[in-house]
C-alpha cells in the first residue's frame, strides 16, 4: 500500500509534494532532476507570451528565516519553452505555470502548455512584483472568474489557480476560481515585503518591493489553506515556508490534499522531499494514518 498516494482532483500523483514554480524550474533537466528526487510532480517557472527579462539585480535576497526576490517574472517566452517540456514531461509529471494581462492571453498559454504536455497548468495569479500581471489581477474576484471561465473553455487539462495571500478576500477570490470552474486552488504564493539597508538608506531590490518566501511565511500560507476549507469545495494545494514533514502536515490537517515545496529546495537540494516522503510515512504508521486523506482537513473537526 502507498501510503502517500494522492490526487489533486484528476491528477494523480504517487507522492504529495510538488515543486512550486519558481528559479529551479526553468529547464527540462533541472525539473528532470526534481521528479528524479521524490517530488510528485513539479510546476514550471511561469512563463508570458513573449520572453522577458525581469528585474535588474540586485533582484534576491536570504536570510535564516526567510528569502525576498523581486525577479519580475524573466522567462524565454511560451514558443521557446516548448523544448524544455518536452524533456521535463518525459521523467514525470509538469504542471505549467503560465501569466498574462488579460483572460485571452492566459487561454492562449494554457493551450500552448496542453500541446506540451502538461498534466495541468497553474494560473499565476498572485506574483506580487510584476506591474500590470500576478497580484494585480489576481485580487478582484470578477477578473479571476473571468480568467478562469476563459482559460476553462479552452483546454481540456485541469486549471489550477495561485493565489495571492495579499489580500482581505482570499476567500472570495477562491469561490471565484470555484466559480468559474476552476479545478484546484494553490496557497499561497509569496507576501509582499521590503528590505531596507541601513548603511545605504535605501532598499536593497531594485525594484524597492519584492516576494517574502522561506520559514517565516508557512504560519500565513496554514491559515490561507485552513480559511479557504470553509470557502471552496474544490482542492486545495498548500505552499509557503515547508522544510520538513510536520510542516506539510500542517497544510495537509488545514486542508491541502498536496503541498508544494520551494526554498527548501533551494537551500537543501532535491534531497528534501525524500526526507518529507520518509517523516510522512514514519508519522502515518505511528498515529495509524492510512492515507494523505485521512489527515486532510481534520483540524478542522
Amino acid at each position: 500500500m502507498n501510503r502517500l498516494a494522492t490526487a489533486v482532483g484528476s491528477v494523480k500523483l504517487k507522492r504529495p509534494g510538488i515543486v512550486a514554480s519558481g528559479i529551479l524550474d526553468e529547464t527540462g533537466p533541472s525539473m528532470a532532476r526534481m521528479l528524479s528526487g521524490g517530488a510528485g510532480a513539479v510546476v514550471s517557472k511561469s512563463i508570458g507570451s513573449v520572453a522577458k527579462g525581469g528585474h535588474a539585480n540586485p533582484n534576491f535576497i536570504e536570510t535564516g528565516c526567510w528569502t525576498m526576490n523581486a525577479m519580475g517574472l524573466p522567462n524565454p517566452g511560451i514558443d521557446a519553452f516548448r523544448e524544455e517540456m518536452e524533456v521535463a514531461v518525459a521523467a514525470g509529471k509538469v504542471i505549467g505555470s503560465v501569466y498574462a494581462a488579460s483572460p485571452a492571453e492566459f487561454a492562449s498559454l494554457a493551450g500552448k502548455m496542453e500541446d506540451y504536455g502538461a498534466a495541468a497548468v497553474e494560473l499565476n495569479l498572485s506574483c506580487p512584483h510584476a506591474a500590470g500581471f500576478g497580484m494585480e489581477m489576481g485580487t478582484d474576484p470578477a477578473m479571476v472568474r473571468s480568467i478562469v471561465s476563459e482559460t476553462k473553455d479552452a483546454v481540456s487539462i485541469p486549471v489550477w489557480a495561485k493565489l495571492t495571500p495579499n489580500t482581505h478576500i482570499l476567500a472570495s477570490i477562491g469561490r471565484a476560481v470555484e466559480d468559474g470552474g476552476g479545478d484546484a486552488v494553490v496557497a499561497i504564493n509569496t507576501l509582499k515585503a521590503m528590505h531596507i539597508v541601513p548603511e545605504f538608506g535605501k532598499p536593497f531590490l531594485s525594484n524597492r518591493f519584492g516576494g517574502l518566501s522561506g520559514r517565516a511565511i508557512k504560519p500565513v500560507g496554514v491559515r490561507a489553506v485552513f480559511d479557504l476549507r470553509s470557502a471552496v469545495s474544490i482542492p486545495i494545494v498548500g505552499v509557503g515556508g515547508i522544510y520538513g514533514h510536520r510542516d506539510a502536515l500542517e497544510y495537509i490537517m488545514a486542508g491541502a490534499c498536496a503541498f508544494q515545496v520551494g526554498s527548501a529546495v533551494s537551500e537543501m537540494g532535491p534531497g528534501i522531499f525524500e526526507s518529507i516522503n520518509a517523516g510522512l510515512k514514519e508519522f502515518m504508521a505511528e498515529f495509524g494514518y492510512k492515507s494523505i486523506k485521512d489527515m486532510e482537513g481534520i483540524a478542522h473537526e
